[in-house]
């Protein structure tokens, strides 16, 4: 089967590799749509883990093969693959933090080499303690594409419960690529106000469209006051930090008010430093905290989110690429064009 093989920091080429074999409690399924991560793309750029690794692991598709105890799954099944699942009772996840649990940090999809996703390929192997409990099916009239968004939305509706916002809430959400126009949808979907930043003209379009009442480009005005201007003179209620970028934590803390809750989404790497005067932590009573990864507690709210249509996640895609343009796929989710947003691999086209 062809796959796109991270060989060294910075490349990724698609290469011939054995189609995985599978055990007892396992499946194979054929890989039909997979979206890029920005989490995945920070491992290649920078090395994070070592080559050779096979990522992808916003993954849907066809199973084509169940080997035996692996439920009542059977070949032509349509389903959604979590590639982290929690034991549920370890100490982290009695107090339901899930993405610490030993467990959850072994990955359980694979499609060869050290276990990484492995949605960039045409068939991947779950493992066995993936399959009771991570693998969704995708209900009729539902295409892949949209149902490869149920991974990521679960990630950002985790972060939005964990945020808290309530009816009348300020929320300003910082970036309005894939990630921050889920937050935008979902944080509008309890009730907030949504202000939103972002520098292209296209996004912040959009953003409006899917339920900010302003959006603001960060590089063209005093996102500050501009919050302020629309929060009563206060600063934003709830910050989102969901953009990887110098200077936006130190912004969100900034704009938001005394009492606020700031949420930092897209600082996953060690080489994001982020330096805030402690004061306006402690004296101004602020919380800054950080959410990752899934909830299996939300699969099932998150995935009826995407297949009844009650987030429009379809507007999110703007590229459906075969494997072999991944690389093109790669370099555009690293520099975004005009109306560039979420990027999907097509492995079987």
């Amino acid at each position: 089967m062809r796959a796109a093989v991270y060989v060294e920091p910075g490349r990724v080429e698609v290469q011939e590799v054995p189609v995985p074999q599978i055990g007892p409690g396992e499946l194979l399924v054929r890989v039909e749509a997979c979206g890029i991560c920005h989490t995945d793309l920070k491992k290649i750029l920078y090395g994070l883990l070592p080559p050779p690794r096979i990522f992808g692991h916003e993954t849907a598709g066809v199973v084509v093969a169940a080997g035996a105890g692996a439920g009542d799954f059977v070949p032509g099944d349509r389903v959604v693959v979590f590639h982290h699942i929690p034991c549920q009772e370890c100490f982290y996840c009695r107090r339901k933090l899930y993405a610490q649990c030993p467990v959850y940090k072994r990955v359980g999809v694979t499609a060869g080499f050290e276990p990484a996703g492995g949605g960039f390929a045409q068939y991947v192997r779950v493992l066995p303690w993936i399959v009771p409990r991570g693998v969704v099916r995708i209900p009729e009239g539902v295409s892949f594409e949209r149902a490869s968004m149920v991974e990521p939305v679960n990630t950002c509706h985790k972060a939005i419960e964990q945020l808290a916002p309530e009816p009348g809430d300020v929320v300003l959400v910082l970036g309005q690529g894939p990630v921050g126009l889920l937050f935008t949808m979902l944080a509008r979907l309890r009730g907030a106000t949504v202000l939103a930043t972002d520098a292209l003209p296209y996004r912040r379009s959009l953003s409006c469209m899917l339920g900010a009442t302003q959006c603001w480009d960060p590089y063209a005005g005093d996102v500050v006051e501009q919050t302020r201007r629309h929060s009563e003179g206060r600063g934003a209620d709830a910050a989102i930090v969901a953009v990887s970028a110098p200077g936006v934590v130190e912004q969100a803390v900034a704009a938001s008010r005394p009492g606020s809750r700031i949420l930092l989404f897209s600082q996953t790497s060690q080489e994001e430093k982020v330096v805030l005067p402690g004061a306006e932590i402690c004296v101004a009573e602020r919380t800054v905290f950080g959410c990752y990864s899934a909830s299996i507690d939300l699969q099932p709210e998150s995935a009826r989110l995407v297949f009844e249509g009650l987030l429009p996640v379809d507007e999110l895609i703007s590229h459906r690429l075969p494997l072999e343009a991944i690389g093109e796929g790669i370099r555009l989710a690293l520099h975004p064009a005009e109306k560039s947003l979420k990027i999907v691999i097509r492995p079987q086209a």
